[in-house]
């Protein structure tokens, strides 16, 4: 059985608060695609907060390989970046980041306070998210005569495939999005017709 969906957020989620001992953990969830994308979030947080002690984050891109990465700033080793990945992780959910923001309120927490608050700021941010399921879908060209277009939008129509881009010049170029575990029927299919070209999108 071919995994073909993942759980991901469509918009940056609520601020949410949690305070423990007068230290204030804001917490944001935002959706990525880049490393870039990334960048920019927490440059605007930075600005937004700048006079916050910490921004730990963490983050994880991808669908079946995914990267990561976790960060303490500041705070001692483990104690914030890896417990906000751990909610990543619990909710099983990519292309997304999670900041939690904290204003030091003059009492230590220790280790084990740091990773609750951290923990807890993670889990409200992402429970004030929207989480979607979407699917693993494989890009092919297609490339056809106009005399092959009926037959290539039956198929079409009839596996509710989704046209992505067309152009429609000398020849009729289609890029159609087909989930993971329908790829290889759908690609046969378009292999077997008649004077139409079908190659992966790379």
């Amino acid at each position: 059985m071919i995994e073909d969906v993942y759980k991901t957020i469509t918009k940056p989620s609520e601020e949410t608060l949690f305070k423990d001992r007068n230290s204030k953990f804001f917490g944001y969830a935002f959706p990525v695609q880049t490393e870039e994308d990334i960048k920019k979030r927490l440059e605007e947080l930075r600005k937004l907060h700048h006079t916050a002690r910490h921004h730990c984050y963490a983050w994880q891109l991808g669908t079946e390989k995914t990267q990561f990465r976790a960060n303490d700033d500041g705070e001692p080793n483990n104690s914030a970046g890896q417990p906000i990945y751990g909610q990543i992780q619990a909710f099983n959910i990519t292309n997304v980041l999670i900041v939690s923001v904290r204003y030091f309120g003059g009492t230590k927490l220790g280790v084990g306070g740091l990773i609750n608050a951290y923990r807890t700021s993670a889990q409200l941010a992402l429970e004030a998210s929207d989480i979607v399921e979407k699917t693993i879908n494989v890009e092919y060209i297609l490339t056809f005569g106009y005399d092959r277009m009926n037959k290539v939008q039956q198929i079409i129509k009839k596996q509710q495939l989704h046209i992505i881009e067309q152009k429609l010049e000398l020849n009729c170029e289609y890029i159609i999005a087909v989930r993971k575990k329908e790829s290889e029927a759908i690609f046969t299919m378009f292999t077997n017709l008649f004077k139409v070209e079908i190659k992966e999108n790379e």
